[in-house]
């Protein structure tokens, strides 16, 4: 197979003309999908049952985006089953042939790029650019890990010895159960899947309850390009009623998570325990939260900094693992950065993703709007003061406002635990090393950031700040693949490093082969 060295796919420039009348005509067409229903797919069979879930527009809650069967515990374990009978089969195919698939699947997705981030303004809320990244994101999953597939299958180096024939092979692991998340829907469900796929393992697919059309985009796009049946299984469902029983499967050999730090702490619980038949202890490839943070130091360009966090804080409403939702900046430039900062925050425009006007659209579900506005209450009632924001936005839709509290302890409740949304925790640090201690005093260790021209203070930061993806001058968000791969430290997850040279490892095992010459 030859292919072109590696190239991330660049975001599109909708100030042209032509790419926005591309993005408004995607729109159209995908608006005409909305309200349908779709089946489950297992080994190829669609099935329909009689309980649905309804996928909503969060900009709009009365639109059906979507409806959804869901899947009870005994389809559930049907579609493990036939991801078992299948996995002797798949598990033999050439690597070559399982890459095919991949860059077949790159290349449909990048015709189509629009209708992908179409359905994603639609269906969680993403803006025209932050949908653009997404589907951007995903062609790139399935580009590199082709790439590191055929990199995987050739003949590994191996220290030679008198006598013997010695050889690795990487080979598959078996059914996989992959629960991707709902705020990188098309990226992260691809990454997962796909890597899953061309290492020679079936799979149990289950997206998000409020993503499910983006899993099915993405699925039905698998099966045009000729993946056979039984090797992705598509179900959908609430983790409560099916989550548990595909984990705990005996012949589940991997789950492959994304989401928050209290399901993923019970995945990996659950998976730990040995059931009744089960063969292997089970793999579990887990990212789960994060409490980023931005240290600014005195010694910096105090705009651009601020135009650093003020993107890293609130795009796509704050709702990435790796969004800055802590502010540290040494107190000798404190209250001019706040000015600086709330001068750009004020002028974030907010309402409905598919108006390419606003820069923040809604928050994904009315149970996040809820827990958000608590958490905007809890920090003011805990000492915070607010600089702007801190309320519901005008529309139908769950529109929360950027929001900014500053004064607030370093302990306090919404500078230690996640919440997901557009709300930034400011606090004071005596110096750059107190700012530091402060960015490694939470339980995470995602993303997190220094600003400052100091050559001493940068080597320190980057020794001591323990997250597993640093950024020095610049956001804290936007990670590409194969640039950064992606992964954190402590409660923020397994360090899967996604889109990294070491990513398909965790989805094979090794064997090594020795055989005496005569």
């Amino acid at each position: 197979m030859a292919l072109k060295p590696f190239k991330n796919e660049p975001p599109t420039d909708f100030s042209k003309p032509v790419n926005r009348k591309a993005m408004e005509k995607a729109l159209a067409k995908v608006k005409t999908m909305l309200g349908k229903e779709y089946p489950l797919v297992i080994g190829g069979e669609e099935i329909i049952t009689d309980d649905k879930l309804k996928s909503i527009n969060p900009s709009r809650p009365g639109e059906i985006v979507g409806v959804f069967s869901k899947a009870n515990p005994e389809l559930a374990n049907k579609a493990i089953e036939t991801a078992v009978a299948k996995f002797e089969e798949w598990k033999w195919v050439d690597p070559k042939k399982r890459a095919e698939y991949l860059v077949k699947a790159a290349k449909l997705m990048r015709q189509r790029k629009h209708e992908f981030s179409a359905v994603m303004i639609y269906e969680v809320g993403k803006t025209w650019p932050e949908a653009d990244a997404d589907t951007a994101e995903a062609i790139d999953f399935l580009e590199f890990y082709v790439r590191e597939m055929l990199r995987f299958a050739a003949k590994q180096p191996i220290t030679k010895y008198p006598g013997e024939k010695n050889e690795l092979w990487y080979i598959s692991l078996g059914v996989g159960v992959v629960v991707p998340p709902w705020n990188f829907a098309l990226a992260i469900l691809t990454g997962m899947t796909s890597a899953a796929v061309v290492t020679g393992n079936t799979v149990v697919l289950k997206p998000s309850s409020d993503s499910p059309l983006t899993g099915w985009m993405f699925f039905n796009l698998m099966r045009e390009v000729g993946l056979p049946a039984g090797v992705i299984n598509f179900v959908t469902g609430s983790g409560a009623s099916i989550g548990d029983v595909l984990v705990a499967h005996p012949k589940t050999r991997f789950v492959s998570f994304t989401g928050s730090k209290e399901v993923g702490i019970h995945i990996n619980e659950l998976a730990a325990k040995v059931q009744p038949g089960q063969k292997w202890l089970k793999r579990v490839i887990i990212e789960m939260g994060g409490k980023d943070s931005i240290v600014i130091d005195d010694q910096t360009d105090l705009d651009a900094a601020a135009q650093a966090v003020m993107v890293s804080a609130f795009g796509f409403q704050g709702q990435k693992c790796s969004a800055a939702s802590r502010l540290i900046v040494i107190e000798k430039v404190y209250d001019k950065f706040l000015e600086i900062l709330k001068t750009k925050v004020d002028k974030l425009t907010i309402g409905k993703s598919d108006n390419p006007a606003n820069y923040l659209g809604p928050v994904v579900n009315k149970g996040s709007e809820e827990k958000i506005l608590s958490y905007i209450k809890k920090g003011i009632q805990e000492g915070g003061y607010l600089i702007c924001g801190g309320a519901k936005a005008a529309g139908d839709g769950y529109f929360i406002q950027p929001t900014v509290i500053a004064v607030v302890n370093p302990m306090a409740t919404i500078a230690q635990e996640e919440i997901f949304g557009p709300v930034l925790a400011v606090i004071k640090a005596k110096d750059f090393d107190h700012a530091l201690e402060i960015a490694n005093n939470t339980e995470f260790g995602l993303t997190g950031g220094v600003w400052t021209r100091n050559r001493k203070k940068i080597g320190k930061a980057k020794k001591v700040f323990h997250v597993g993806n640093f950024y020095v001058n610049r956001k804290i968000t936007g990670a590409l693949v194969g640039v950064h791969p992606f992964g954190g430290f402590n409660m923020s997850g397994t360090d899967s490093k996604a889109g990294g040279r070491d990513y398909l490892l965790l989805f094979m095992q090794a064997k090594a082969l020795s055989e005496k010459m005569r």
